[in-house]
C-alpha cells in the first residue's frame, strides 16, 4: 500500500506510525517540524507557559505552607524573567518535535519538509522547502493540514504589540497591561498565565459566563479564581476595532443582543499589548480538494464520516481541518482510526460522546460525556450530583480546595453519562470517567473501585457512591 500523507501534527504522524506498522508504504509531507501546531506553537508551549505561571501560584502559598528562604519569604521575592520562560518554552517544543521525528525516522517512513497539493483521488504534488516538485501517486491521501488562528478584518497580528497564539511566543518582556479578546478555553488560559504572572489583564467575553462551551459551575469556579488574581473581566462585549497608539493599543468593544449592536454601548479598552483568542480556521486552502472532487464546507472544514471519509474513497482528513473538537487527542484518534480503517482492520467510529477535552486554567476545567444544555433538553431521566474539593483531605493539603467533581449517571441503569472536574489535577482526574463513559459502566462499578487515601480521585468515588444511594431501590445490578 502507497499512503500520503499531508500535515505532521497528531493526526498526521500517528497515522504515519500506523501505516508504517502495518507495512504500508509511507510518504508524511509537513510544513514545518513534526509535531505541527500542537507541538510548536499551541498545546505544548501553551501548557509549559501555564506551568510557569502556576509556579508562581506556589510562590505565592509558600508562607501558609510553612516554607522560607534564607533572608524573607519566598512569596515576597517572586518575580518572572519572561525571556527565561519563553526560551524554556521553545526548547521544550523543539525537544518533543526531535523526539516524534526520531520516532518516525525509526518506523522507516519518508519524510519531506514542504507542501502537498492533491492532482486527483490518487496523486500528489509535492514542493520541497528547497523548491524542488515531484508527484506521488498514492492508494489513499490522509489530509491532516490543522487550522490557523482566525483573523478578524480590524486586525492584524504584528508580534510585537498584537497577537494570536502563534506570535506569543516572540514576547520576551511580560506585557504590563493585556487585553485578552475571547474567552473559550485558549483566552481562558492566556488570560489566567498572564494574571499570575503579574499582567494587568483584561478578559472581553462575548457571554456572560466565560468559558462558554463549558459546565456553568464550573465557569464560575474560574471566574471567582480569575477575579481574586486581579483580572478584570468584560462580559457581553465583543472586539470591533482596534487601533495602534504611541506605546500600546487601543480595542473597541460594543454590547451585543441577538446579534445586533446596541447602539451607544461603544467602550474603549486601553492596554500595552492585545492577544485575539477568537477561534481556529480548518487549513483547506489550495490543497486541489475541488479537482480532486473532495468536499469543502464554505467555512473550510472538510466533512466526514466516523472512519474520517470524506466523499472521495481514497481520501481521508483528520483533525482540525475537518473542523470538529479541535483536540490534538480527536486529531491524533481520527488518523489512527482513518489508517485502521483504510488497512482493513476492525474500528469502531469515532464516538464525539466519549471525547474528553480539559482547559488548563487553575484549576483546570475537565470533562467527558453529556454536557449540562444536553441534560436539559434529555427526554430521560438523568441523576446528577456534585461533590466539593473543600472536604477532600488530599486537596486541604495542598490547599486546593476550590473546585469539585459532578457526575452525570442515566436514572434506573446507573449508567455514567458524564462528568465534570474541576482541580488542580482534573487532566489527570478525568481519566477513569473517560473509561467508565466509554464503556458504558455503571456508578455502582465506579463505587466499588478503590482508590487511594488520601487522594484526590477519592472524591470521584464518592460522588459515584452519593449516586448509587439514589438510584430506585427495585434496580438491580
Amino acid at each position: 500500500m502507497r499512503i500520503v500523507i499531508i500535515g505532521g501534527g497528531p493526526a498526521g504522524y500517528e497515522s504515519a506510525l500506523v501505516a508504517a506498522e502495518h507495512g504500508a508504504e509511507v510518504l508524511l509531507i509537513a510544513q514545518e517540524g513534526l509535531g505541527g501546531n500542537s507541538v510548536l506553537w499551541d498545546c505544548v508551549p501553551s501548557k509549559a507557559l501555564i506551568v510557569s505561571a502556576d509556579a508562581m501560584g506556589w510562590m505565592q502559598s509558600s508562607h501558609r505552607l510553612g516554607v522560607r528562604l534564607p533572608g524573607g519569604e519566598l512569596h515576597g521575592e517572586s518575580t518572572v524573567d519572561m525571556r527565561e520562560v519563553i526560551e524554556r518554552v521553545a526548547r521544550l517544543a523543539n525537544n518533543q518535535s526531535t523526539d516524534i521525528t526520531d520516532k518516525i525516522e525509526k518506523a522507516g517512513i519518508e519524510v519531506v519538509s514542504g507542501y502537498g497539493r492533491l492532482n486527483g483521488p490518487r496523486s500528489v504534488s509535492v514542493t520541497t522547502a528547497e523548491g524542488e516538485t515531484f508527484e506521488r501517486d498514492a492508494d489513499m491521501i490522509l489530509l491532516a493540514t490543522g487550522s490557523n488562528p482566525r483573523i478578524l478584518p480590524f486586525f492584524e497580528p504584528d508580534g510585537e504589540r498584537v497577537f494570536t497564539a502563534r506570535e506569543l511566543f516572540e514576547l520576551r518582556d511580560l506585557p504590563e497591561r493585556l487585553i485578552v479578546v475571547g474567552s473559550g478555553a485558549t483566552g481562558a488560559e492566556y488570560a489566567h498565565a498572564f494574571a499570575r504572572f503579574g499582567s494587568e489583564v483584561h478578559l472581553v467575553s462575548s457571554r456572560e459566563q466565560v468559558l462558554p462551551d463549558e459546565d456553568p459551575d464550573a465557569a464560575k469556579v474560574i471566574e471567582d479564581s480569575f477575579e481574586r488574581w486581579g483580572m478584570i473581566i468584560h462580559r457581553q462585549r465583543r472586539a470591533a476595532d482596534l487601533e495602534l497608539v504611541d506605546g500600546g493599543v487601543r480595542v473597541r468593544t460594543e454590547r451585543s443582543r441577538e446579534g445586533q449592536v446596541i447602539e451607544g454601548s461603544a467602550e474603549w479598552l486601553e492596554g500595552t499589548h492585545v492577544l485575539f483568542c477568537v477561534g481556529q480556521v480548518p487549513a483547506s486552502k489550495d490543497l486541489g480538494l475541488e479537482e480532486a472532487g473532495v468536499h469543502v464546507e464554505d467555512w473550510g472544514g472538510i466533512p466526514v464520516d466516523g472512519v474520517s471519509r470524506t466523499n472521495v474513497h481514497t481520501v481521508y482528513a483528520a483533525g482540525d481541518v475537518t473542523g470538529g473538537m479541535m483536540l490534538a487527542s480527536t486529531a491524533a484518534m481520527q488518523g489512527r482510526n482513518a489508517m485502521w480503517h483504510f488497512l482493513g482492520k476492525s474500528v469502531a467510529p469515532l464516538r464525539s460522546d466519549v471525547i474528553a477535552r480539559c482547559v488548563f486554567t487553575n484549576p483546570e476545567v475537565a470533562s467527558v460525556g453529556i454536557s449540562a444544555d444536553r441534560i436539559a433538553a434529555a427526554t430521560t431521566e438523568i441523576e446528577s450530583v456534585t461533590l466539593q474539593f473543600s472536604g477532600n483531605p488530599r486537596a486541604k493539603m495542598a490547599e486546593h480546595t476550590d473546585g469539585f467533581v459532578k457526575l452525570h449517571a442515566r436514572r434506573g441503569s446507573g449508567t455514567l453519562l458524564g462528568g465534570v472536574v474541576v482541580a488542580d489535577s482534573a487532566s489527570d482526574l478525568v481519566t477513569p470517567l473517560s473509561v467508565a463513559v466509554r464503556n458504558r459502566l455503571t456508578v455502582e462499578q465506579l463505587a466499588h473501585a478503590f482508590t487511594i487515601y488520601p487522594s484526590m480521585a477519592g472524591s470521584i468515588q464518592e460522588t459515584a457512591r452519593l449516586i448509587l444511594g439514589r438510584q430506585p431501590d427495585e434496580v438491580v445490578y
